[in-house]
């Protein structure tokens, strides 16, 4: 596995060329670690505890029903996340951490970890697709947090993430300020990096916000920004794909990914807390940690929930 992923290792403007496209539907399936983040800038308290979510329960209500009688499993993904949710330029699938973490859950409701649909959702329409019914949940390096809440339910976290920015290398900086103070910086339309910005601009002079993140380090290599705020688990991801970004300053803002679905939905909740719970106890996670991030992300130890 490590041999073919050195081998699908393209420069990123190959990638963006061809992958920056949204909305199909695909039936295919070293950063350090997050170090003392309280010692950087901390956002407001939140309003609700984003861990909470159904107890794991595996009882097939209404919407497993649906799933079953339809025999595919519908999941919002990524297809420009590096070692996330990527589409392999050699073969065309879409893999990655959360791409595995898809089939599991598909294996678990279908009894095959093949029924799955992936379709393909842009950062900016993660929480609409989930609200109106185009996809079953979301697998898509979704950060849990209360405003998201008020408008779709998550499952229990599954990784522990944080904020990090990423810059030029030929930049020089070294610390968060040095890297946002008085620059151009880029986030994801919608992303927790979009709102931490919007609450503190960290002396940024402006602040481009774009549908998918992987457009930002795109920007930055034509120079039309000078960094990157996003999820600490995508800024690993932008590093390994182009040589020269760096990433600048300490983690901050601890958060958790989980899976998002659709509130009604309580049994597919319950169910996939189930299947989390498997995955993690079984040697899933940690399997799919070692294939996709152990090479860019260090020990898993600082990511496990």
């Amino acid at each position: 596995m490590r041999t073919a992923r050195s081998r699908i290792l393209v420069a990123v403007t190959v990638l963006a060329a061809g992958l920056l496209g949204t909305g199909s539907a695909d039936g295919a399936g070293g950063a350090a670690p997050l170090a003392a983040p309280q010692a950087a800038p901390q956002a407001p308290a939140d309003t609700c505890d984003p861990t909470d979510s159904l107890p794991p329960r595996q009882s097939a209500g209404a919407k497993i029903a649906k799933i079953r009688e339809r025999g595919t499993l519908v999941v919002g993904v990524d297809q420009n996340s590096y070692h996330w949710g990527f589409r392999n330029p050699q073969t065309g699938r879409i893999e990655g951490f959360d791409i595995d973490l898809a089939h599991a859950i598909a294996k678990s409701v279908l009894g095959d970890p093949d029924k799955v649909t992936l379709k393909t959702v842009p950062t900016a329409r993660r929480v609409e697709a989930v609200k109106n019914g185009e996809v079953d949940l979301i697998t898509r390096t979704m950060s849990i947090t209360c405003e998201r809440k008020k408008e779709i339910a998550f499952s229990v976290p599954y990784f522990r993430v944080a904020q990090r920015v990423v810059a030029p290398k030929a930049a020089h900086a070294r610390t968060l300020d040095e890297a946002l103070k008085g620059k151009r910086a880029c986030v994801a339309q919608t992303s927790s990096s979009e709102a931490e910005l919007k609450r503190n601009p960290h002396g940024t002079v402006s602040v481009v916000a774009l549908e998918n993140q992987l457009d930002c380090l795109v920007r930055m290599q034509l120079g039309e920004v000078e960094a990157t705020l996003t999820d600490s688990e995508l800024a690993a991801a932008q590093v390994a794909q182009d040589p020269m970004v760096e990433l600048v300053g300490e983690p901050f803002l601890p958060a958790f990914m989980g899976v998002a679905m659709n509130q009604n939905d309580t049994d597919l909740i319950a169910w996939v807390n189930q299947v989390l719970a498997d995955w993690r106890s079984g040697g899933g996670w940690r399997a799919s940690y070692d294939t996709w991030l152990r090479d860019t992300m260090g020990a898993p130890d600082p990511y496990l929930p």
